[in-house]
């Protein structure tokens, strides 16, 4: 890396009181990377070979078996992964591609266990990076057992809604491909479900999507906030 990127990239998160010889060490050996939208970063069954961490762009955790395969979760700048396989010297259990052009930040894997053990700045970020990630998991266990393709589609409206201002108004962040994978349906489901929500007042046309009465989708989605992410 050039010298005014290794400068952007002690100021990240992650780095946030390590010890400076461990982050010149990290970083000498790092890559910063430019993807293109849709070219593959880790691929499942792979060795951890470095913790990807995202500067800009976004990018989709996938995992397929057989013909099959499914969105596990779309992250954005500031966010990291694979860090449990990286940590644990273990394979990839699942993949990462770019949905839209993407900046990554390619730590060795080996620096990050090296840090992690003689930094106890460097090992609670990640820590806290495992905890978030595990609650993350458990509410998406939840989400996907307990609730109908229904109401798991208008609980990530509203939810998308609210990180987008609130204002009853927002777009689509993936095509409706990504998202039906996502909130774990085909993409025939999601478009019934789109349809079911109209008389809840939603309107889908394109990417934008609209809420025409917040309360009817709210009392259908019937939102928790130990499965919806408002409580930490």
């Amino acid at each position: 890396m050039r010298h005014d990127e290794i400068e952007e990239m002690r100021t990240l998160p992650l780095f946030v009181g390590v010890a400076s010889t461990h982050v010149e060490s990290m970083l000498r050996a790092s890559f910063l990377q430019r993807f293109p939208a849709r070219v593959e970063l880790a691929r499942e069954g792979d060795p951890a070979d470095f913790l990807h961490v995202i500067i800009d762009g976004q990018i989709e955790m996938y995992s397929a078996y057989r013909d099959r395969e499914t969105t596990i979760s779309v992250i954005g700048p500031g966010q990291s992964f694979i860090v449990a396989a990286v940590i644990l010297d273990r394979i990839y259990l699942k993949s990462a591609r770019a949905l839209l052009p993407s900046r990554v930040l390619l730590i060795p894997a080996e620096a990050v266990r090296r840090s992690f053990g003689e930094d106890a700045a460097f090992s609670r970020a990640l820590a806290l990076e495992l905890a978030g990630a595990y609650r993350g998991v458990v509410r998406e266990l939840k989400n996907q057992k307990l609730r109908s393709s229904l109401e798991r589609l208008a609980n990530w409206i509203l939810t998308h809604d609210a990180e987008s201002g609130g204002t009853g108004r927002c777009e689509l962040p993936f095509d409706k491909k990504v998202l039906a994978s996502r909130l774990g349906m085909a993409p025939e489901i999601l478009s019934r479900s789109i349809a079911a929500l109209v008389p809840y007042g939603v309107k889908v046309s394109g990417r934008i999507i609209e809420i025409g009465d917040m309360g009817a989708l709210n009392g259908l989605a019937h939102p928790s906030p130990t499965i919806d992410g408002t409580v930490s």
